[in-house]
């Protein structure tokens, strides 16, 4: 994601720090050419050794230091830099940069720079509840720099409240969404995900095995390029998107009425939940208890089925289905995208290895409309994630094309 990217991580003076060198693997690991600049205050939590082996870069701390080169170092890092981030941030530089104070080597390279830089802020509650901070970032806002909120939780002076640095997990992500193009904005894409559950009892329910991992993969994919999402999902134990807006539903029934609450004012309606076919007919209001029986019968009836329903209800909406199939893949795939009105449809077989299920990755084939089909190899599902909206993307162009 950020291959042939030149991040710039500046690291002060807080706790935090040593948070920064998660930050550098994180980059590395996507691809990114790192470079650190840490001030004399960063130095006494963690040492530059670490962030050099860390980058294989020269780490840069002063601002008159021997002369290795000929280059004049301040300027050519500002200029090398695609972006600065700042983290953790502590108020003292956020002033600073806000002032115009360039006294170090840090605050020089943003001075002489015109990449954009991003602040993830760490400081004592009260320090960020501070006018004078406030003040100061909002500044900055209005230049156009940004800031990635602290999060709420202990600081390590013991006090509790806001100020904790973003995790470097969502710090990676918010940077890599800076370098997506925003090719969906304007667009309002319904998503659903994960499993539903059907009660048996007030203990015991039936589920299936989805995680929701490919639904998830694909609203964050969307709302890093520039799409309203409203993510309907079933029970999991993800992270959602922190810009998607979250409905959790439980049963099938929930997740039919829920898509019918937003699908007439959206553009896409991205069916990748695994919704349960079939319920029980009746629900125990008391635990079922073991008989001296062998046998425990069930009878189950059909559920509403969503992507039905709603492929037949719509206009002009582009609906996305998805096929987990065990056997005739295709065949299925395809009778399932024309019985429910798909635009297309994301089929896989879940008895591959690294496909279906549970899985970080995915080995799907997508089956247009026409019959075309177009087979993709292991992958990511974040990176099928990207495919599946292209295709999408594709469609919504041609639909502003004919209209």
């Amino acid at each position: 994601m950020l291959k042939g990217k030149n991040i710039l991580l500046g690291v002060t003076g807080g706790i935090a720090a040593y948070k920064a060198a998660d930050l550098v693997s994180k980059f590395v690991k996507q691809g990114a050419n790192v470079d650190v600049i840490m001030t004399e205050g960063a130095t006494k939590f963690v040492t530059p050794l670490t962030f050099q082996t860390m980058s294989a870069n020269q780490v840069h701390t002063e601002m008159f230091g021997l002369i290795t080169n000929f280059d004049v170092e301040h300027i050519s890092l500002a200029q090398k830099a695609d972006v600065i981030l700042i983290a953790p941030a502590t108020a003292n530089t956020i002033g600073k940069i806000a002032n115009g104070i360039a006294d170090n080597m840090l605050t020089t390279v943003i001075m002489a720079s015109t990449a954009k830089i991003i602040f993830a802020p760490a400081m004592n509650t009260n320090m960020y509840n501070n006018p004078i901070y406030k003040e100061n970032m909002e500044k900055l806002k209005r230049l156009g720099h940004e800031f990635i909120s602290p999060g709420i939780g202990r600081l390590a002076c013991g006090d509790y409240g806001a100020g904790k640095m973003a995790e470097p997990a969502d710090i990676v992500d918010y940077v890599i969404s800076n370098f997506v193009k925003k090719d969906l904005k304007g667009i309002k894409i319904l998503i659903t995900a994960g499993p539903t559950i059907e009660p048996l009892d007030p203990v015991r329910y039936i589920t299936n095995h989805s995680s929701g991992k490919m639904g998830y993969s694909i609203a964050k994919n969307a709302i890093d390029r520039g799409a309203e999402v409203v993510l309907i999902t079933g029970p999991t134990n993800l992270k959602p998107p922190k810009e998607a807006k979250i409905v959790r539903v439980r049963t099938t029934q929930d997740m039919f009425e829920e898509v019918g609450n937003y699908f007439e004012n959206f553009d896409v309606l991205i069916k990748s939940a695994a919704p349960l076919d079939y319920r029980p007919e009746t629900v125990s209001e008391v635990k079922i208890k073991k008989k001296d029986d062998d046998i425990l019968s069930l009878n189950l009836i059909r559920n509403q089925d969503i992507a039905a329903f709603y492929g037949q209800k719509k206009k002009k909406q582009i609906m996305v289905g998805f096929a987990a199939e065990t056997n005739n893949v295709l065949e299925y795939a395809l009778g399932k995208m024309k019985k429910k009105n798909f635009d297309f449809i994301v089929a896989n077989d879940i008895t591959r290895a690294g496909a279906g299920f549970k899985t970080d990755t995915n080995i799907a084939t997508i089956i247009n409309k026409d019959g075309s089909m177009e087979e993709y190899p292991l992958m990511e599902k974040s990176q099928l994630a990207k495919k599946i909206l292209d295709r999408v993307l594709l469609l919504l162009d041609g639909a502003r094309y004919i209209i």
